[in-house]
């Protein structure tokens, strides 16, 4: 089967795998969004794909005035506590960017970090009132996604999506933690140079099932400059789920297999997808909780198995 023909029963055979490899696993989709409509047709199906991991951060979208779209997601991420963590939406020239207005996002709301759109916003990463921001998100513990460079409208500003740009941030606030989304594309290569740079900083590799190819020479780069340990799994939700995308990186060194194109050894490849993104990102109370609920789903089904074992003994008897 080709891997744009997506099994649906690898969710449930990669989980159990994963489990059995090692009883620590976390796998955390750290990138995914989800609209809101009367319908609610687009929180099922994100409902549906969260099932697929152990958590999911959940990014704000810049579509309206941050107070309202925030509210909107912590409404839903609240509802899904054990599952879902929430990344607020913040514009820093438009929004008020000290502590005490930011507080509200994590006392008030309970999102957990907070996601930036310098292109399509139209900022600057390290203008004055940005850099005012991150000051402020480095005291409170948040972590900063920026969504840049991927699905650009015709009015983003293609020159605030680069990487490099980042590089003064990180110097000047070296605590804060910083994910870098979708990997910088189309500037992988800065990418790559910032997460090698900075302790503190992450890329977020979101894997499109569709696009292979972009897919290996990113993981190929990436493992050749050394820095697979500071790669993150993300779908992109909803333009891809959970579910195709491992199946995806897991997958893609198959295609390989008759050719001398270099190959990524697997188990650095599902060192990515089973990275505890939330521990690393300072969430450390999801984290736990995830790690709990998935553990009492572990002893079920182990109490079940043995009830099950003990029975066919006895009938055996």
């Amino acid at each position: 089967m080709g891997l744009a023909n997506i099994n649906h029963n690898f969710r449930s055979r990669y989980l159990i795998a994963a489990k059995k490899f090692k009883g620590e696993n976390m796998i955390v989709d750290c990138h995914t969004h989800v609209r809101f409509s009367a319908d609610d047709i687009e929180t099922s199906e994100h409902l549906e794909a969260a099932q697929t991991v152990d958590a999911c951060i959940v990014l704000a979208t810049a579509n309206g005035p941050s107070e309202e779209v925030n509210k909107k997601l912590a409404e839903y991420v609240n509802k899904h506590k054990e599952k879902m963590v929430g990344f607020a939406v913040v514009d820093p020239p438009k929004d008020k960017v000290s502590v005490n207005n930011l507080k509200p996002i994590t006392d008030k709301l309970g999102l957990k970090g907070a996601v930036l759109y310098c292109s399509a916003c139209g900022f600057h990463p390290a203008n004055s009132r940005a850099m005012r921001f991150y000051e402020s998100a480095q005291e409170l513990g948040l972590p900063v996604f920026f969504h840049n460079g991927s699905h650009l409208g015709a009015d983003a500003v293609l020159e605030y999506t680069q990487p490099y740009l980042l590089d003064e941030v990180a110097r000047e606030f070296a605590s804060l933690k910083i994910i870098i989304g979708s990997m910088g594309v189309p500037f992988v290569e800065q990418t790559l140079s910032m997460v090698a740079k900075h302790e503190n900083v992450y890329a977020d590799l979101t894997i499109r099932p569709s696009n292979v190819w972009q897919t290996y020479n990113m993981v190929v780069a990436a493992n050749e400059r050394e820095v697979m340990d500071k790669l993150l799994f993300g779908s992109g939700f909803p333009f891809g789920n959970a579910g195709e995308c491992i199946e995806t990186l897991l997958g893609f060194n198959m295609l390989l297999a008759d050719t001398n194109l270099p190959t990524v050894p697997r188990v650095n490849i599902r060192n990515i997808v089973e990275r505890d993104t939330l521990a690393l990102l300072g969430i450390k109370d999801k984290s736990a909780g995830a790690r709990e609920e998935r553990g009492e789903k572990v002893k079920e089904r182990k109490s079940v198995s043995v009830l099950r074992e003990n029975g066919k003994t006895s009938s055996d008897g």
